[in-house]
């Protein structure tokens, strides 16, 4: 049965199946194409009734690397409206909302994921608005005469779009709680800290994210200025605008493999490797317009006053990067200290890390230590910042993938807290992820965007309770291992 919903765009046709209506592809912004693509985003109508019974069009993007490509679902969907929402809801008024900023390095990834169908949630009686926002040089390129992170703009003009039209959806504007994973968690934690987006939300999940990111704005014009140079243009939104999107991202495809291989702090700038470590060849930029400073400081100083958070990450994060990649089987006794210290990481660390995990490998070690350092760690100090000013709240999630080596990895809790096991089209559930865990994951996330309570204590810096997920079995665990994370001061 199809459906009218009325929107400041325009009026919008969504299909209703038993007791939720979707909405999908609605524009929030116009398309911004050519020159646009560089300009802050701007407002979007259109006359009659707009289709949205079918998923919008995805944000121009190259695919995922192998072995990542056959991991990570990445459907294309081509067209100009790509600033668009998704909108699930059960009906109703008053309801709770929870907008949901998906991941992929802030180069990849969309909306239309098949694990990120919001039916679950509209379900159980929250409106699900899943954005798309602009990516790669398009989205956070820094670009001379230009807005810089237009990306952080996109997703600030989809939560604008959200207080404005979601009573339409059945949504309350004033119980709306945003959430993301991966580049989402940390676009999460960065709306935590800006002026932009004060007042347009009420909640806060961070999930395998952190408020350590951003980078400084001179640094991160070396990244687009090397695209630029590629292409044979002028580094400007004109000179950009000028070549083909497919060549736009061939150039930036090439461009990140280059910075992954060879992360030189003194080609690509300091903040930029040392944040993104050459995973992340762009990310939010400190410009002294939107952002003003790192958002771990911005968060601890109050800027997310009143705002609920709730945190966490998956127990091997980092393994998702280096088992399918062969880096783990690589990896032996004597290249594990020096590698960890090409990272970064004291070699106090690693030694303390080694004798605590006699039973792993070198490799296993290596995903140990890397997961905290760039995870855990900075989850557990994100929680910490915000706790004076909100209640915090910590989980892990610890279901280990069946494939061979990836344990409990990166993005693997995604399908379990939207409930889309049986729709998930990745291999890392490998057919055999157990439902209940799922049913007990999902409710949780239900439960805090409509309560704010997700059902155990508030984190703090003495008890430090931590709920694990896991099967058949989840277990509220306090300071869960407390020796090894002391090693990094929290």
């Amino acid at each position: 049965m199809d459906t009218i919903a009325v929107t400041s765009g325009g009026r919008v046709k969504g299909r209703t199946e038993g007791e939720v209506t979707a909405f999908l592809g609605i524009p929030y912004a116009a398309a911004p194409v050519g020159e646009k693509a560089y300009r802050a985003p701007e407002p979007v109508s259109w006359d009659g009734v707009r289709d949205a019974t079918v998923l919008g069009a995805t944000v121009p993007q190259p695919g995922y690397e192998p072995p990542y490509d056959g991991l990570l679902s990445n459907p294309v969907i081509p067209g100009p409206d790509v600033l668009n929402v998704n909108v699930w809801t059960p009906g109703g008024s008053g309801l709770p909302v929870l907008v949901w900023f998906h991941g992929g390095a802030f180069r990849n990834g969309s909306n239309a994921v098949p694990e990120y169908d919001g039916t679950a949630f509209a379900r159980d009686g929250v409106v699900l608005v899943g954005v798309n926002y602009r990516l790669g040089i398009q989205g956070f390129g820094v670009i001379p005469g230009a807005p810089s992170n237009r990306g952080l703009l996109d997703q600030v003009a989809a939560l604008r779009w959200v207080q404005e039209n979601i009573a339409a959806f059945g949504g309350d504007p004033d119980r709306v709680t945003i959430a993301g994973e991966s580049a989402g968690g940390m676009s999460v934690a960065t709306l935590m800290s800006i002026p932009a987006a004060k007042g347009l939300f009420r909640r806060a999940i961070v999930q395998s994210g952190s408020a350590g990111v951003a980078a400084l704005a001179d640094d991160a014009g070396a990244v687009s200025a090397e695209v630029a140079k590629r292409l044979g243009v002028e580094w400007s939104a004109a000179g950009l605008a000028s070549v083909g999107v497919d060549e736009l991202i061939q150039a930036q495809r090439l461009v990140a493999i280059e910075m992954r291989t060879k992360p030189d702090p003194a080609r690509w700038g300091a903040s930029t490797i040392a944040v993104g470590g050459g995973i992340m060849p762009v990310m939010p930029v400190i410009d002294n317009e939107l952002l003003f400073e790192v958002p771990l400081d911005a968060i601890a100083a109050g800027a997310a006053e009143g705002i609920g958070l709730l945190a966490g990450t998956t127990s091997d994060e980092f393994s998702f990067f280096t088992v399918p990649s062969g880096l783990a089987a690589a990896v032996t006794a004597e290249v594990l200290p020096h590698a960890l210290a090409g990272m970064g990481i004291p070699p106090e660390i690693t030694a303390a890390y080694v004798a605590s995990r006699p039973e792993q490998s070198p490799g296993e070690v290596l995903s140990g230590v890397i997961t905290d350092s760039i995870f855990t760690v900075p989850t557990i100090r994100l929680a910490l910042a915000q706790r004076p000013h909100g209640a915090s709240y910590l989980y892990e999630f610890a279901w280990k993938s069946p494939l061979e080596g990836l344990g409990a990895c990166h993005s693997l809790e995604l399908a379990f807290m939207f409930d889309t096991l049986g729709t998930a089209t990745s291999p890392l559930y490998g057919g055999v992820a157990p439902q209940e865990l799922a049913d007990d994951m999902h409710a949780v996330w239900v439960t805090f965007a409509t309560t704010g309570d997700p059902g155990w204590p508030a984190y703090d810096a003495e008890i430090r309770p931590v709920m694990t997920f896991n099967h058949p079995t989840s277990e509220l665990i306090a300071a869960p291992r407390a020796a090894e994370l002391a090693m990094w001061g929290v």
